[in-house]
Parts: C-alpha cells; structure tokens; sequence
C-alpha cells in the first residue's frame, strides 16, 4: 500500500520560504508521476507542481519562477521550495502520486497525502 507523508509546513511572514517534503512508501518510486495540490479555505483544489519519472517538472503560473520541486529516487521522497512567499499561497498542500504520465489534474492521481498547513502572514 503507497503512503505519502508530507512535511514542513507552517507559519511564516511573506517574503520568507518553506521546503516542503514527501516521503513515499510502498509501491515503485522510481515509475510514480509526483505532484503537489493546494487548497485554500473555501477554494476549489488546485494544481502547483509535477514532477515526472524522468525529472520533467511542470508548474501552475501563480508559483512559477518562486517554487522549485525535486525528487530523490534514492528516498523516495519529494521536495517542494517555496521562495518569496506571498499571502496567496496560503493553503494545505497535498501530495499526490501516481503511476504513469504527470498530470496537472487531480483527478488523475491515485495516491494522496493527509496534507500540511502552509500560512503566509502579511
């Protein structure tokens, strides 16, 4: 059974930066699309970033240039950094897995994270 675990949330002024983390467990790693969704209080799930098997990232307009997302096939793990944080990005982000081809849409992803709470203060 696949588990994502995410990490490093929290609570920080705008302008600051987070890394958020993944950790996977069961299934194949290496042959898993990786993406990051957020939701917001109130506001429909939306997509941030993918990161294919072969390292191909992908992100949505609104954090591209600001958010960088790594793996580590060797950990199974997923990095998303957060720089230059704005009041917007306010929301839990998820995790999501899926085997095959990277996907912007969350209903093509068949594993997901409990999520973590980042808050972006003014």
């Amino acid at each position: 059974q696949v588990q994502l675990v995410e990490s490093g949330g929290g609570l920080v002024q705008a302008g600051a930066s987070l890394r958020l983390s993944c950790a996977a467990s069961g299934g194949s790693f290496g042959d898993f699309a990786m993406a990051w969704f957020r939701q917001g209080t109130g506001k429909e799930r939306e997509f941030v970033a993918f990161i294919g098997r072969d390292h191909v990232t992908v992100y949505a307009d609104s954090v591209k240039g600001r958010f960088a997302l790594s793996r580590d096939d060797a950990t199974s793990t997923v990095y998303l950094q957060m720089n230059t944080l704005k009041p917007e990005d306010t929301a839990s982000y998820f995790c999501a897995a899926r085997y095959g081809l990277s996907s912007i849409y969350s209903m093509n992803y068949d594993y997901w994270g409990q999520g973590t709470q980042v808050t972006v203060s003014s």
